[in-house]
């Protein structure tokens, strides 16, 4: 059982370090698609959140778990919750750009659905999802043996969820980025039934005025497991803006 934040980076390169966060009940490996896409271009850094009673924390306090695991990086990719913990990183300033793939910062963007998120703990722990719920949440059927990089499946991840969800409503929600210098691009699928369209227009309002917006047509909520090319062409632009911001304020301060 992991009681502390695992990572693994994949690349040697020199690109930007990009942390890809999971969602709620999904597993850091369901990022590898699109993590080998942005190769070389870039370092991925594949991250798994604790389990069982460590996980009963909201993302405020997961976000200081990650960063004291991974240290400070250029870029977060964040699906869903993750978007939560994203926004406390770039708060922070451990991050210069966060990417949001059917994501939210705050519980408000997702509406009505914002006040039953603590639901998804007893839904992953008695309902027990599978097959039908990936399928579902993906919008398109799930291989059986990747269907655990989607929903949580074993008895250890549905508690695991169970802790998390209880814990997000108890925690102050991160601060706005509208107004901090921090690079943003909201990536949408039009067939999200967990973090339905309409919220990323909630989102892009409380995040820096031009922040670019995508929708991926025909994708559900993990777009970076069912459509990592689609992601990754998004993504790359955003990456070498960012490395070459990086690289204009090293020369400068030499």
């Amino acid at each position: 059982m992991r009681r502390e934040v695992q990572w693994r980076e994949l690349g040697q390169g020199h690109g930007p370090r990009v942390l890809l966060l999971p969602g709620l009940g999904a597993r850091g490996s369901g990022f590898l698609a699109l993590a080998q896409r942005l190769l070389p271009a870039a370092r991925p850094l594949l991250v798994e959140y604790p389990e069982g009673e460590a996980a009963a924390c909201g993302a405020g306090v997961l976000a200081r778990q990650v960063l004291r695991a991974v240290g400070e990086v250029d870029a977060v990719v964040a699906s869903s919750f993750g978007g939560m913990v994203a926004a406390h990183l770039a708060a922070a300033g451990a991050a210069r750009g966060v990417a949001f793939l059917g994501a939210f910062t705050r519980t408000e963007h997702l509406g009505v659905r914002g006040l039953a998120i603590g639901m998804m703990g007893p839904i992953a722990r008695w309902a027990r999802p599978g097959a039908v719920a990936a399928g579902l949440a993906a919008w398109t059927p799930v291989p059986f043996s990747r269907v655990p990089e989607v929903v949580p499946t074993t008895p250890l991840e549905r508690d695991s969820t169970w802790h998390r969800a209880l814990a997000i409503r108890g925690e102050a929600p991160p601060p706005e980025l509208r107004r901090l210098p921090v690079s943003c691009v909201c990536i949408q699928g039009t067939r999200d039934v967990l973090v339905p369209p309409a919220t990323v227009e909630r989102l892009a309002a409380s995040l820096p005025p031009g922040t670019p917006l995508h929708r991926l047509r025909g994708a559900g909520h993990v777009p970076y497991f069912t459509h990592p090319d689609a992601c990754a062409r998004l993504l790359q632009p955003w990456l070498a803006a960012l490395g070459a911001g990086a690289a204009a304020v090293a020369s400068s301060a030499a």
